[in-house]
């Protein structure tokens, strides 16, 4: 017969007690990511910033930043960041639903966001949280762009051209490049042929 357990009343309130005093004593946003701009280090951590961030963090906001100067903390606004500007020609941005300000930080400039994103053309179905609130690179959308991204259409993917082996021919394969002294790379079947003139081989692209 299986012993059962015992219920332990006091553990399990001491339990609960311990749970409580760790969530009231994790540092809030503001005092997590707060930075001292002339050593570029942040106090609580004491870790320093890239060298490469340091200009970004003289020029650009971070995304409280700019959402605690405007009404309703943004909610409904859109926002992209100067790298995805940099390195996408598709429209890449967030589009907040919801945010929870830390309101200990002295200017309400911290805290946490929901949204749901469009990354490279492409709208997420699902409203997640917005992630590296704290870089120094958001910039908002102004009201007469916001429809061009809405509106943007991005290209189909194209088919694939290659496949992987079923197990058993991969590794076959594997096998007669090692026993041939080949390097050894991942077996891929084309999708695709070469066409070819009569009477000559036909080769995969």
């Amino acid at each position: 017969m299986v012993k059962r357990k015992r219920f332990r009343a006091i553990a399990e309130m001491a339990r609960k007690v311990r749970a409580y005093r760790e969530l009231k004593n994790r540092p809030t946003p503001s005092q997590k990511y707060a930075l001292d701009y002339e050593t570029m280090r942040r106090p609580l951590s004491g870790r320093a910033l890239p060298v490469l961030a340091w200009q970004d963090v003289r020029r650009e906001s971070r995304l409280f930043s700019l959402m605690a100067g405007m009404r309703m903390f943004g909610v409904g606004r859109m926002f992209t960041r100067k790298s995805w500007l940099e390195d996408h020609a598709e429209p890449c941005y967030w589009e907040v639903t919801r945010v929870r300000v830390d309101y200990t930080a002295e200017n309400m400039d911290h805290g946490r966001a929901w949204g749901v994103r469009t990354l490279k053309g492409k709208r997420e179905q699902e409203v997640t949280e917005v992630d590296q609130v704290m870089y120094h690179d958001w910039r908002i959308v102004p009201k007469h762009m916001e429809q061009k991204f809405r509106d943007f259409r991005p290209l189909p993917d194209p088919p694939p051209r290659y496949v992987r082996y079923p197990p058993l021919l991969r590794a076959m394969l594997l096998a007669q490049f090692k026993q041939a002294g080949r390097p050894p790379q991942e077996p891929l079947l084309p999708l695709q042929l070469e066409p070819v003139a009569p009477g000559e081989q036909g080769t995969a692209v």
